[in-house]
């Protein structure tokens, strides 16, 4: 089993290692979002020190209601991998160069927790707690995973995503909007028994911080602020147009 605290240091040194000029500038423009996000993983990492495994897990689950079972699954879609795709591809309408960063992001990210998930090989909560199915409460028609538990996909797309958005959009207030649903969408995947808080809490992480560094690198390319990449298919024929 992957030891968390070990994990988020080495994620932490891999950070201050690789910090430059482009990670701290890409910092600067989401500085609101980053300072709310190192408040609650810091309330993360007390919790986990706190209480056990079992103890946080159990008291999620003992949180249910009947409206929390009905939008539970509609909050988790919204990190669906399906949900970033999607989104990309409306974006090439609109801007190459903004497409291509979310796009871009969710497969470095999904890669880099995939590799995760394969190392760990950690049971999901179905699985680690077969012994106890009775005391568990699960959402009716919400296909439970087994495997592949550790780190937590949706909430790596979730904060991967918040973080692409909070960069480039003109207000940074819309970070707190971006950092709480991305927190609703990690809680989700807890709700549904789909994911303990260990992962929820290293998928925030790896969301975030591979975000951060993958930015600083490749929106610091001069071809991504060309004028050609800084329009989308509807303005394809205008930018074609020698009277333009």
């Amino acid at each position: 089993m992957v030891n968390i605290a070990i994990f988020l240091q080495s994620i932490s040194i891999c950070l201050f290692c690789t910090m430059n000029i482009g990670i701290i500038d890409v910092l600067k423009r989401i500085r609101l979002f980053f300072i709310l996000y190192l408040v609650l993983l810091c309330t993360c990492l007390i919790l986990k020190l706190l209480f056990t495994k079992e103890v946080i897990y159990f008291t999620v689950n003992g949180w249910n209601f009947t409206f929390a079972d009905q939008i539970a699954p509609y909050i988790t879609d919204m990190g669906n991998g399906w949900t970033i795709v999607t989104l990309s591809a409306i974006l090439t309408l609109f801007n190459y160069r903004i497409a291509f960063l979310m796009a871009s992001t969710y497969a470095i990210t999904s890669l880099f927790a995939q590799v995760v998930k394969y190392f760990a090989d950690a049971s999901r909560p179905i699985l680690y707690f077969h012994d106890k199915l009775s005391l568990i409460h699960l959402v009716k028609g919400v296909d439970m995973l087994k495997y592949n538990s550790f780190p937590s996909g949706h909430t790596v797309t979730a904060f991967s995503t918040a973080v692409v958005i909070t960069y480039l959009a003109k207000n940074k207030n819309w970070g707190v909007l971006l950092l709480i649903i991305a927190m609703l969408i990690g809680y989700s995947r807890m709700y549904l028994s789909q994911h303990f808080f260990e992962d929820v809490t290293a998928g925030s992480v790896i969301g975030v911080v591979i975000t951060v560094c993958w930015l600083s690198y490749i929106d610091r390319k001069q071809f991504l602020h060309s004028p050609k990449w800084n329009r989308g298919l509807l303005f394809r024929s205008a930018a074609s147009n020698p009277k333009s």
